[in-house]
Parts: structure tokens; sequence; C-alpha cells
């Protein structure tokens, strides 16, 4: 195998053991070898030795100081406002729905405006996370009017932020990491976040209640640098994006399965699970006024081929 001659760091800010991590080894070690050595990427867990503001290593990622970033479609909001529409609220009706629709023509018009900022987002390049559910110190959810007046973790997005403010929550901003701690000083009452981070960031012993709203998909888009991605030859990129498809369909299939299992193990966990209704929540957002505005927000070129994936939203 020959001496590298592109390399590159790929980051994400999940730890080795989730369910991320081992595909992205995975991934850029067939690329290694289908290049005979020539492309030499690592792959950094919770974005050691970086900034901590997510759009901080987005700035990095542009300027070409880090090559590959993985991130959900949400945070880049203020840099591509239409990313957001990733994760809209009781949009997606299940797994397949969500990549068939980011996949198509929607995924694309997604890419365009990333690569316009300077981002080569990778088709079928969409990493599973997952449905989010809503889990609580001590508060049992059945109806969206529970959520009023509860302080409720959000990551970083505006959309997020909406949302829960239109639910008649009280959203609180709180890295990922100090999570846990959060939860146990009681500084929150709640946060959101689908099954498998729960289960990795070991929620569940802080935790006792888990509402099965699956209001939010979530999923981390896999990034180039424009300026890195331009100065590889056209046969490197095409080895890439092989990898990169085959390699997510994999993870999008494990994770599904993972957040599957992890809906029976609630109970183990010690967690009372309860079922929602949908629409109630999903009503009280439209009354609110929350779909008119982010159709606004995200552009009725993003908006229209959401519905014409999905149907009507509004």
């Amino acid at each position: 195998m020959s001496a590298p001659k592109w390399t590159g760091r790929q980051y994400h800010y999940l730890s080795q053991d989730s369910h991320v991590h081992p595909f992205l080894v995975a991934l850029w070690d067939e690329v290694r070898a289908a290049t005979d050595g020539q492309v030499a990427v690592t792959v950094h867990a919770k974005n050691e030795g970086l900034p901590g503001s997510h759009l901080a290593i987005v700035d990095l990622l542009i300027a070409g100081e880090v090559q590959f970033y993985a991130l959900m479609g949400g945070i880049l909001g203020p840099l591509v406002p239409a990313m957001e529409i990733q994760g809209l609220p009781f949009a997606f009706r299940d797994h397949a729905q969500v990549h068939a629709t980011l996949d198509g023509p929607l995924g694309s018009h997604l890419r365009q405006e990333l690569n316009a900022k300077g981002i080569h987002a990778l088709p079928f390049g969409l990493l599973e996370n997952g449905f989010r559910h809503i889990s609580t110190v001590d508060r049992r959810i059945t109806r969206a009017a529970d959520l009023d007046g509860m302080r409720i973790r959000i990551p970083e997005g505006r959309m997020f932020a909406d949302a829960f403010e239109s639910l008649g929550a009280i959203p609180v901003e709180v890295n990922v990491l100090k999570l846990y701690t959060a939860l146990q000083n009681r500084e929150i009452d709640a946060q959101e976040n689908p099954l498998s981070i729960t289960e990795a960031l070991r929620l569940h012993e802080v935790t006792h209640h888990v509402a099965l709203t699956s209001h939010m998909w979530s999923g981390f888009n896999m990034m180039a640098s424009g300026k890195f991605w331009a100065a590889l030859p056209a046969d490197v990129q095409q080895i890439i994006e092989r990898a990169v498809k085959k390699h997510v369909a994999q993870q999008r299939a494990h994770t599904d399965a993972l957040n599957r299992s992890l809906e029976s193990r609630v109970a183990e966990w010690g967690m009372i699970a309860t079922p929602v209704n949908r629409e109630d929540f999903r009503n009280r957002l439209r009354d609110a006024g929350f779909y008119r505005r982010w159709r606004e927000i995200t552009g009725n070129t993003a908006w229209q081929l959401l519905e014409d994936s999905l149907g009507k939203i509004e």
C-alpha cells in the first residue's frame, strides 16, 4: 500500500461506542484500501480537540481546516435555513419515508444549498439517529398540554426552540455532554432524543418517564469541505461516494433496528413508556402558526419538495 497522498480528519460529536463511530471507521478503512492507501482519513469521536460550538467547527470545515464532519441539519440552520426542514415536527411517518424523501429531490436541493456555502454534502450520506422521544424526571406526558411550563433540554437550532415554545414548554439549550448532570441536578425537567442516545448517555438513570412522541426525526449529514473535495480527482471522489452509500445504508439499518429494540427495553431500564396522540401535538403546533412560520424560513422550494413526497403539511 502506497503512502497517503490525501489525508484528512472525520469528526462527529458522539462517542466511540455510539451507533455512528464504527461505521465511519469502516467506511474510511474501505476508502483507504480501495485507493491503495492514497486517501487516509482518521475518525475522531466527541469532536476531539475542536472548539465546543458546532458552527465553529462548520467554519473550520468551510475553511478546509477540517475535512469531514457529520452533523444534524437543524444545527446548520443559521448557515442554510432550508436544512432545518430535515427535523420538521410530526412530518415523517417512519424511517423508510424519511430516507425516500431526503435521498430524493429534497435532498438534492439541500445539498445544492450547502454547496453554495462551501460545503459538499455527500449523496446518500444522511446517517440515522432516529425519531426523538421526550423523557422526563417525574412528569408523565400523554397530551400536548402536559408540556406547559416544562423546562426541556434542546440542542442548538431555531426549530427546536420554536417547536417546544409553541407546545408550551420552556426550551433550554444544554450541551449534550452536560445533559446527564443537568437532569440529575433538576436544572431541567426533561430531555428529548432518540432512544439510542438515551441509552448511550445513560439518561434512563436520571429520567423515569418516556413519552413515545416520535416528534422529530434526526440524522447526521456527511459533509466534506468544499475546498478539500474539489482537490480530489474524480475517480477518488467516486470511490468515496460509493463507500459512503454502502456504509451509511448499513448504519441506517443498524440504528433503526437498535431504536426499535430499545422501545421494548424501556421497562428494563425502570422507565414507564407512554404512547401519545401525535395529532394532538401537531394541532397545537398548527394553531400556534408554527408550520406557517417554518414554510417561510425554510423557503418555498424546500417546502414544496417536502410536500411532493409527504403530502400537505399544513
